[in-house]
């Protein structure tokens, strides 16, 4: 089984806390992973490393067969330039909390943008692939409309639209749900579902235990700024092993 991503040890503070304190964990290629645990665990912070969104401080982050943001030279680890960490960062998707769409831009425009900017796309080919992407995600017929013309369920798929544009090998999903009503949380998880379906690397940070449970390959928790335990999600939520998942667990599942 080939490993989309592999931490050794990985440790980041943010001056005298430190947020997390050696993460070891792996991802399988063309698995879901989905990352779960209490607030303040360490799972945003982490995610943002696998793309060298923040540094880490010490250890090894790997995608693919490359690590991230850094070179090994003579057994030495050099940060790379930012245009050779923009190149590695391209092959990775990532949704956040927040939709991060550009406001003056269309939901089209929005999708077109880094295709042509950053893979050199013809605006003809970028739109015909942006079209394609909207009408995938549930949105033909919606891609003339600005952000705040839409709800926040469907500018999440915007967003999920325009990462795919990119023909990632890796997604990175950061409680993509978190900030939707209720009632606008399963069109956004239906279009994750639709992914994993096709066997699209994805690791989700995710409250929503239910699409852990049916969805995931496997189930990490992390608490603490370390991963607990992992394991499918079958024997996780059946049989925790810690405490810690344990307790997690009886306060999520029975609210």
């Amino acid at each position: 089984m080939t490993e989309a991503v592999i931490a050794r040890d990985v440790r980041k503070a943010y001056g005298s806390t430190e947020v997390l304190k050696g993460i070891d964990f792996s991802a399988a290629a063309g698995e879901v992973t989905c990352i779960i645990g209490p607030s303040g665990g360490g799972k945003s912070t982490f995610l943002r490393c696998i793309n060298h969104l923040e540094r880490i401080d010490s250890g090894t982050l790997q995608v693919g067969d490359e690590l991230v943001g850094y070179e090994r030279r003579r057994g030495v680890l050099h940060e790379l330039r930012e245009r050779q960490i923009a190149a590695r960062r391209a092959k990775i998707g990532m949704v956040f909390q927040s939709f991060n769409l550009f406001p003056h831009m269309t939901a089209l425009r929005n999708v077109m943008d880094a295709p042509v900017r950053v893979l050199g796309l013809s605006k003809v080919e970028a739109r015909d692939r942006a079209l394609t992407l909207l009408a995938r995600v549930g949105l033909a017929g919606k891609e003339g409309n600005y952000p705040q013309q839409l709800s926040g369920g469907q500018q999440q798929r915007v967003a999920i639209a325009r990462a795919l544009a990119m023909r990632p090998e890796l997604m990175l999903f950061d409680e993509p749900t978190s900030a939707l009503d209720p009632e606008l949380v399963g069109e956004v998880l239906e279009v994750m579902k639709d992914l994993a379906s096709e066997g699209m690397t994805m690791i989700v940070v995710t409250h929503e235990m239910g699409f852990a449970r049916t969805v995931a390959d496997q189930v990490v928790f992390m608490a603490d700024g370390v991963v607990q335990e992992h394991g499918s999600p079958a024997d996780f939520f059946t049989a925790p092993r810690t405490d810690r998942a344990r307790d997690f667990l009886g306060k999520t599942i029975s609210h």
